[in-house]
């Protein structure tokens, strides 16, 4: 894993109307990166290149769901045309739910692996050919602590990280001889509006904390983490508690998770 500096780097960001992806757009630009930028949010894009200051190709805000195959390839087209390529790819889009599996929809569970899982790797494999004629190339998954312990009433999104996780390790050990870095970052709960657009959840549900940080914060981090070259990087004290608690005393875990998180 490589040191780089984000200056000049050409970025591939999802997620970026709020929250995380929001940061992380905005310090992209502030430390000299061109970014491609998606969200479903056309809006909220608009306001995005108004706070940054609007810079001239500095970035290019499409809007589109990143579970669409096509706006996938629109994605990697105008990175190439109006780029010249891409050193860098941020998948950070993500869609979450809370409730019990049991009285879920299926359709809950495929729409939340589309995009938290799928949008993510089929992404990954259209931005490879560019990626391995990039600068200092890295794919960089925001993903969670609960790719690392499931909880109650996450199950859906649980699953998906999990399988996220356990893609990346191995696509780490393939790309590692072409040059191209893979770095996985795991946020607790963020201060966002993540818990506002839950997929299919009951008002009245609620999401419990693992330790909480803002949505600048753990922007930063995640760029700290690209520029170090970090393999993996867990955030929060919660959080690493969670993960690390979880893996001593399971039990211990199961019983304060029912008790605390259930």
């Amino acid at each position: 894993m490589c040191k780089r500096a984000l200056e000049g780097k050409r970025v591939l960001l999802t997620g970026g109307s709020s929250g995380i992806g929001w940061y992380l757009a905005t310090q992209l630009i502030n430390q000299g990166a061109y970014v491609v930028v998606t969200s479903r949010r056309d809006e909220r894009l608009r306001q995005l290149r108004l706070a940054v200051g609007n810079p001239l190709r500095r970035l290019i805000a499409l809007p589109g769901d990143v579970a669409d195959p096509a706006h996938r390839e629109l994605l990697i087209k105008t990175a190439h045309e109006q780029l010249g390529g891409i050193d860098l790819v941020i998948n950070n889009a993500g869609i979450g739910a809370v409730g019990a599996f049991e009285k879920a929809t299926p359709e809950r569970l495929r729409r939340i692996f589309e995009v938290d899982f799928f949008a993510v790797t089929e992404l990954t494999r259209l931005a490879l050919p560019l990626l391995h004629k990039g600068v200092s190339p890295a794919v960089c998954i925001v993903s969670s602590v609960l790719a690392h312990r499931g909880v109650p009433r996450k199950s859906e999104y649980c699953a998906a990280k999990f399988a996220l996780r356990g893609w990346s390790e191995s696509l780490r050990l393939e790309l590692k001889p072409s040059g191209i870095d893979m770095i996985t970052v795991s946020p607790s709960t963020t201060k966002s509006e993540f818990f506002e657009s839950l997929l299919d959840t009951e008002p009245t549900e609620r999401s419990r904390s693992f330790g909480m940080m803002t949505a600048e914060a753990v922007a930063g981090s995640i760029l700290g983490a690209i520029r170090k070259g970090k393999r993996e990087l867990i955030l929060s004290p919660g959080g690493k508690a969670l993960v690390w608690l979880s893996r001593l005393a399971p039990t211990l875990t199961d019983n304060l998770l029912l008790k605390y998180a259930a």
